[in-house]
Formats: C-alpha cells, structure tokens, sequence
C-alpha cells in the first residue's frame, strides 16, 4: 500500500505511521514549575541523540488555538531543566497514569503513588525505581508546524549533565545490563513492549575485508 500524507487517504481504521517506526523508547519526563510543582509525563517521541556530550530530545504536541503547551513544555521553557526517567514493567502502571490530561496544580507524582528523589545537578526530581536517570540541561526548543494552521510540535533539545544508574544494574564485568529491569519502548496504537535477555543479541563491527575480501589491485 502507499498514501500520501497531506491526503491522509490509507483506507484504514487508524493512521499506521507510529507502528511504522518502532520500537521508540519512552522519554519519562520530571520537570518544575515555577511555583514547584512537579510534573511527570510520557513521551514517545524521544531519544538520545549524541555521546559527548549526549543530548536527549523529546517532541510534544500541543495547539497554538489556545496557547497552551505541554506542562512538560512549559516548565522546562521556564526552568530549563529535566530528568528522563528509565520506565520499566515493573512501573508501566504508573507511567501509563502520568500521560493522563489533569490538572496542572494537581501533584501527578502523589496521586500515581510514585516517589521522588533529589537530582544532584537540576531542581527536577527523581523517580524513585526508575534504574537510570539522567538530568538535563534545556539546549533549545524547536517548534514545529502542524499538520493544519493550528497544531504544532514543540522538540525539546536537552543536555545530559548526569547520569545515574542503580548499582544492582551494574553487572560484574561493569556492564549495565540493560534487561535487568525490563524497560519499555512504544510501539504503535496501544502496543508496548519491553526489552529482556530473550532478544537482546551481538553483532561484531566488521571491516570491509573482513565483509567484502581484499581488493583486487588496479591494473595499470
């Protein structure tokens, strides 16, 4: 099959797209607002984007009808500071419960019964169980145009400043095991999965005599 997006013309119950890119990891967001109220959220427009330094992205949708950005948006515009939070199965629950539209004096964290922990870098907290979080710096926010004149994207670019990783998640060999806690990554329409030593696998990075032989040499 094939259609064009403008049109919108595919013939399906729902619009595949986001099943088409997958699995997307979940950036779980803290951020503050000006008043201190902390804020968490779900995103599945997010990832890391470099090394050194690393920086992280994740994309909200909002309206320019009325104004209003993300909560998430919001505050880290105003603070800009955020911590990504590692979701996992054992948290899917919760995560799940803080992508719901509440009230913005309403504490999300409380009523989902999740802890916060102090960051060492960012006023942000923590989520506690979460095994990685990193604390953020905000580098720029990018808004992109909607699909019609009143939808827009707003992409928000962010710094790693530091890093934490539970110890129990650090193997022996130094290793952060990575299925140890079942992280989560969106796929589409209502689907997640999570990733576990059943489908973790290596590959060696090769090089291309080891891929393709030895060149033969040019005649002259």
């Amino acid at each position: 099959m094939f259609y064009e997006i403008d049109k919108n013309d595919h013939g399906l119950p729902y619009n595949p797209i986001k099943a088409c890119v997958v699995p997307r990891p979940i950036g779980w967001i803290t951020s503050i607002s000006h008043d201190g109220l902390v804020n968490a959220a779900p995103y599945s427009f997010f990832n890391i984007l470099s090394y050194a330094p690393p920086y992280v992205v994740f994309s909200a949708g909002g309206h320019a009808e009325d104004q209003k950005e993300k909560d998430s948006v919001a505050n880290v515009r105003l603070t800009g500071e955020f911590v990504y939070n590692m979701a996992t199965w054992n948290q899917r629950e919760q995560m799940n419960n803080t992508g719901l539209i509440v009230d913005r004096k309403l504490d999300e964290m409380a009523e989902t019964g999740l802890r916060p922990l102090p960051s060492k870098l960012v006023a942000p907290p923590r989520i506690e169980g979460a095994p990685v979080h990193l604390e953020c710096k905000l580098h720029e926010i990018i808004d992109l145009p909607g699909h019609d004149a009143v939808s827009t994207h707003q992409v928000v670019f962010g710094v790693v400043v530091g890093v934490h990783i539970a110890n129990d998640a650090i193997t022996d060999e130094g290793i952060f095991d990575v299925a140890r806690y079942k992280p989560l990554s969106r796929l589409g329409y209502k689907d997640y999965a999570w990733t576990d030593e059943s489908v973790i696998f290596q590959m060696e990075k090769r090089t291309p005599e080891d891929t393709f032989g030895k060149p033969e040499p040019a005649e002259i």
